[in-house]
């Protein structure tokens, strides 16, 4: 049987490589529920990523984990080499090999060999979904590194992958990914019925009572979220009534955890939670918040956040850069930061107190603005992006 009968008439088999450990992240939903998606669109998917050794099921999702040795280099070199070899016994062999920058180097000479031998598969296609941008004045020589080694790889990757998909157009454009090259973009979404019991359990605030944001993920500086920590504590001080709480870990913890402890009960910082519980802690919140700043690297993303609190059902506090507009640029239900600093956050609260007592009827235009984000039709994107790729490999 040749190559493009086999493709033709067996399911499409996606080697996916995720050079992550899936149970720690809350970005993993990218993985997850893709590959759940596919799989019930019918493609056979083998999802790789870091973990014990063998076969576990991650959120209801079969998952083939791979060990590798803390020590970051030799760690990545670790996995790659035993992520090849599994690959190497999977038969019939994989249709595409789909990864992220951590893993072209790696798949590269597999590419090479392929040509070299005659064959069309399988297809190596890239994936990217984030860009490394931190503060130059702040980076450390690790960061100057990993921000050369993506630079490097993108780089490569526009001329010697098969094709390439990316989160947003904006992303494809900001790494000039040649037009045929990129086979499509799929972007975040939201899994509708893991979010709706927080629309039910949400009990909105009365006249005169506090209303609750809430920020979950990671915490970082760049993110700005101490700009709108500081709106809050000022708007509290001028009479108005707000709890800021934020859901997360990263290196800015500490220094969140320290403005809570003087902003008089107006901010929280809470520990991390797993992928399953963030449901229930959106039903604690009346707003859900998107305080990034204006950079290359928020304009070209799509923040899973924004749908997951769309989902929830609730009204979004956000700043008018791209990734937002792109998305909820006309919606009534979200109040836009037009500065993305304390003044700016201080005249947004404003707004909101103004009209705490839309909040309820903006919820319910979020959640029904979520169905046009699902992880199904972020599925179907990226399962036309990756047929497109087998096609042209078989012209």
């Amino acid at each position: 049987m040749n190559e493009s009968k086999k493709t033709s008439s067996q399911t499409p088999h996606v080697y996916w490589i995720v050079y992550d450990d899936l149970t720690q992240k809350l970005s993993s939903a990218s993985r997850l529920e893709i590959t759940r998606e596919l799989r019930e669109m019918g493609w056979k998917v083998t999802l790789v990523s870091i973990g014990e050794d063998g076969l576990q099921t991650i959120e209801g999702v079969e998952n083939y984990c791979i060990s590798a040795p803390t020590i970051y280099l030799l760690g990545q070199v670790m996995f790659h080499l035993k992520a090849i070899l599994h690959m190497r016994h999977i038969q019939p062999s994989p249709d595409v090999v789909f990864f992220t920058q951590d893993s072209l180097p790696y798949m590269l000479p597999l590419r090479f060999w392929r040509n070299l031998i005659g064959k069309r598969r399988p297809i190596y296609v890239m994936d990217t979904r984030t860009l490394h941008m931190p503060d130059i004045k702040n980076e450390t020589l690790r960061g100057r590194l990993r921000r050369w080694f993506l630079e490097l790889m993108n780089k490569i990757a526009n001329y010697w992958t098969d094709g390439q998909t990316a989160i947003t157009t904006r992303m494809a454009e900001s790494l000039k990914i040649p037009e045929q090259k990129l086979w499509g973009v799929w972007t975040s979404g939201v899994h509708l019925d893991q979010f709706a019991p927080a629309i039910t359990a949400r009990q909105w605030p009365g006249q005169g009572e506090p209303i609750h944001l809430l920020y979950v993920g990671s915490l970082s500086l760049e993110r700005n979220i101490h700009s709108l920590c500081q709106a809050v504590i000022r708007a509290n001080q001028m009479g108005m009534k707000f709890i800021f709480t934020v859901v997360g870990s990263g290196e800015a913890q500490s220094y969140l955890e320290q403005i809570a402890r003087d902003s008089a009960g107006g901010v929280i910082v809470r520990a991390p939670v797993p992928r399953h519980e963030v449901p229930s802690v959106l039903a604690e919140g009346h707003l859900g918040v998107l305080p990034f700043p204006d950079e290359e690297k928020f304009r070209v993303s799509s923040p899973i956040k924004l749908f997951e609190y769309m989902a929830a059902g609730l009204p979004i506090l956000a700043t008018r850069i791209v990734c937002h507009t792109d998305v909820v640029g006309d919606e009534p239900f979200v109040f836009w930061a037009e500065q993305a600093d304390p003044q700016g956050f201080l005249a947004v609260l404003q707004q909101i107190w103004n009209n705490a007592g839309s909040l309820s009827k903006m919820g319910q235009q979020a959640s029904v603005a979520a169905q046009s984000w699902t992880w199904r039709s972020s599925a179907l994107r990226l399962k036309a992006a990756l047929e497109k790729g087998l096609e042209l490999q078989n012209s």
